[in-house]
């Protein structure tokens, strides 16, 4: 679009894009498959604020570039994390504030999935409003087979998704679900050709944004109520535990395996 704009640079690990009322954020990582690692995951966790202070933004694009929508946490981030407790504690409330903060924008969220959503990617999209992923991808959350609470969105959101029963499965199994799946168990809301996501995405955009902004904001209150009640009464514990998972065995074992595969690879 004409008025199209960047309010951070195609360096960054955040390119945030501004099209009129709407704002496209896309995870900038693209070698990394967009795996948060420490700079990202601060971006990540200080964007939705600064969007929902904006009076201009009337809705807002999620995405990732190149391939991948984002592929979790960056494993040497992880591996930091293990021995740095100073850097743990700022990246779990980092983690908090990210699950706090894309459950009270009060503009519309809408995830364009165009390639493998894993760990904090499917937490990125469950936390969204809409999800429109491309028919080659997949959401696949390992925390708990990694030996991590999943703490950061998935527990706390999936269940009012998809059932329980269902939840439970993906999340204390970490399986892949491939598109087609996730749109048919509710975690998504249309499944598009290959390319076609971002497109998508903002187009739903642009009508939510043309919506009477007051009835668009408060229908959306009502609709997340469940949502934010469940954050504001389960995330510090979520956190803390998942914070201590750092401490045990399996999770380091674990991660130590992926570092090597991923170092022989």
């Amino acid at each position: 679009m004409a008025d199209a704009r960047n309010h951070r640079g195609p360096e960054c690990e955040l390119i945030v894009e501004a099209r009129g009322a709407v704002r496209v954020v896309t995870l900038n990582r693209p070698d990394a498959f967009n795996a948060a690692n420490e700079a990202l995951h601060g971006e990540i966790a200080r964007i939705w604020r600064e969007l929902d202070a904006d009076p201009e933004v009337r809705a807002i694009v999620l995405t990732g570039s190149g391939k991948a929508f984002c592929a979790g946490g960056d494993l040497h981030l992880l591996d930091r994390m293990t021995s740095d407790v100073a850097l743990r504690a700022a990246i779990m409330a980092e983690a908090a504030e990210i699950v706090r903060a894309m459950t009270s924008v009060r503009a519309p969220i809408i995830a364009a999935v165009n390639g493998p959503a894993v760990g904090l990617g499917c937490s990125l999209a469950g936390m969204s409003d809409l999800v429109i992923m491309e028919e080659h991808a997949y959401f696949a959350d390992p925390h708990v087979s990694l030996g991590l609470v999943a703490a950061d969105g998935g527990a706390l959101t999936w269940p009012f998704l998809t059932s329980l029963l269902r939840a439970k499965e993906f999340l204390l199994l970490g399986d892949r679900l491939p598109a087609r799946d996730a749109l048919q168990l509710g975690l998504a809301n249309r499944v598009v050709e290959s390319g076609a996501a971002l497109g998508a995405a903002i187009e739903l955009a642009e009508r939510m944004a043309a919506l009477p902004p007051q009835a668009l904001r408060e229908t959306m209150a009502l609709l997340d109520a469940a949502v934010k009640s469940a954050v504001g009464s389960l995330l510090s514990v979520a956190i803390t535990t998942e914070t201590a998972s750092f401490d045990e065995p399996a999770f380091r074992a674990n991660l130590a395996k992926l570092l090597r595969r991923t170092a022989s690879a």
